[in-house]
């Protein structure tokens, strides 16, 4: 049985999870579950996942990211993808969950991409609520 195993690091405001193993039923999916909680404790609501290393998700898994995303965004954060292998993109496609994530194809997109959502220059929207 392989594990889910974790890595956290911060690229400025970005908290970034490298995830390798197999995301499933039982402890693999507790521990992203656990990992994500943590950080929204510690106010850490800008995340990036890098499924890159990730073999396998199964319906449980699919599950954990899904209620991952809405925690974060009932935190005021933001939740991105990057790594998919073609494994995963056909997964995400027959699941029907592209459109859900936002999803890119490296790192630095997709940290780039949460710099824009934060700028009120960039995001209009956000400098009507500020």
């Amino acid at each position: 049985m392989i594990n889910l195993y974790l890595n956290e690091r911060q690229v400025d405001a970005v908290t970034i999870l490298d995830l390798k193993g197999r995301l499933r039923v039982g402890g693999n999916a507790w521990a992203l579950h656990r990992s994500i909680r943590s950080l929204l404790l510690e106010q850490k609501t800008l995340i990036l996942l890098n499924l890159s290393g990730v073999t396998f998700i199964d319906s449980c898994g699919l599950g954990e990211l899904l209620a991952s995303q809405i925690s974060i965004a009932n935190h005021g954060g933001q939740l991105k993808l990057f790594g998919l292998t073609a494994t995963l993109r056909e997964l995400f496609t027959a699941a029907k969950l592209l459109p859900v994530f936002d999803i890119y194809e490296n790192e630095e997109e997709a940290i780039q991409q949460f710099s824009k959502a934060n700028d009120p220059v960039a995001s209009p929207q956000l400098a009507l609520m500020s």
